[in-house]
């Protein structure tokens, strides 16, 4: 079948699918969607493959052709327990990355190369080893939004989610973490250690003002205001709720507000909004262009040629595996603890 056109047949097969969305997808557009989202599921089982996709990924991606979605730290847990061949990371290259520390004999694609991270780029592996010279003995932790070759020079990583958790792991009065200066300052205020940061920021998260969002509480009564802690202060100060994407998608799903504002890339309100009927979604919409650089057309391309493949050099690979390891195993160990 060409991805190009559908028949009546596949349309009826992949209807199903569309109820997932129909919130969301206009029904005129929907089989443009539903012809990749045919090709792509059965592509899938033939190449015994699996489609991770992040919070941010748009809802005929995350809702359509993923198999296992969430933030960061979700996919690089369930990551670990595919036995799939093939995984296919729609978000952005750090992701991918991480997939492939965590699956080293598995092919791990990104459908596109160019889709990037202003926080991963924000610093770099010479830019660390830098700050241990000036820091000597500090243990740094880093966003697990960077490149494999820095991660390989840091100690731990961390999620948004997490983050307070793996830096008080340490047992450090003082610790480095990096790049996102904006998560570090929150972080700051969650715990009594010193936290020694690095100026680096989300292109997306870091455009939003705490006048904007008044002006969203001055147009709309009984508004809730969720946040990402990537966001300035200011903004985090205005918020009534203020967490992981994981964590802001429980938050809606547990509490109900009547109206919420979610101030985070806008497709994450699109892929919550999708499956709830009675809380209003009011959107200020923040659009990642390295998230939205990956398509259903660009994911079909990646299943059918297997690329672009991700290859990182084994001897960067080895340490920053064990940076991620080491968050991993922080997140077994609080398990442990809740269960006990």
């Amino acid at each position: 079948m060409s991805a190009n056109s559908i028949d009546e047949v596949t349309l009826e097969k992949v209807a199903p699918l569309y109820e997932r969305v129909r919130k969301v997808i206009p029904e005129i557009e929907w089989p443009i969607h539903a012809s990749y989202v045919a090709a792509i599921n059965e592509l899938k089982k033939q190449k015994n493959a699996v489609i991770l996709a992040h919070n941010y990924q748009t809802p005929e991606i995350f809702h359509c052709v993923a198999d296992i979605t969430g933030d960061s730290l979700a996919l690089a847990q369930r990551a670990v327990d595919t036995d799939a061949d093939v995984i296919v990371l729609a978000g952005v290259h750090f992701m991918a990355e991480t997939a492939k520390l965590l699956n080293p004999g598995k092919t791990v694609l990104i459908p596109d190369l160019g889709a990037g991270c202003s926080l991963a780029e924000s610093i770099t592996a010479a830019d660390v080893r830098r700050l241990r010279e000036q820091y000597p003995g500090v243990p740094v932790v880093t966003y697990v939004n960077t490149s494999a070759e820095v991660k390989a020079e840091c100690d731990i990583c961390c999620t948004s989610g997490n983050a307070v958790a793996i830096v008080e792991s340490l047992g450090s009065d003082r610790v480095i973490f990096l790049p996102d200066e904006y998560l570090a300052a929150y972080v700051a205020e969650q715990t009594d250690v010193e936290i020694i940061t690095w100026n680096g920021h989300c292109e997306v998260h870091e455009r939003f003002t705490a006048e904007e969002l008044e002006s969203y509480r001055s147009d709309h009564e009984e508004l809730t205001i969720i946040a990402h802690p990537e966001c300035p202060p200011d903004v985090l100060a205005t918020a009534d709720f203020v967490g992981s994407t994981a964590q802001m998608q429980d938050y809606v799903l547990n509490q109900r507000p009547k109206k919420v504002l979610m101030v985070t890339e806008c497709s994450m309100s699109d892929n919550v909004a999708a499956g709830i009927d009675d809380v209003e979604f009011i959107r200020p919409c923040n659009l990642c262009p390295h998230m939205k650089k990956i398509t259903l057309a660009n994911i079909l391309a990646s299943l059918e040629t297997l690329s672009p493949a991700i290859e990182i050099d084994p001897a960067v690979a080895n340490r920053a595996r064990a940076a991620v390891e080491r968050m991993l195993e922080v997140g077994r160990s609080k398990m442990t603890e809740v269960a006990a």
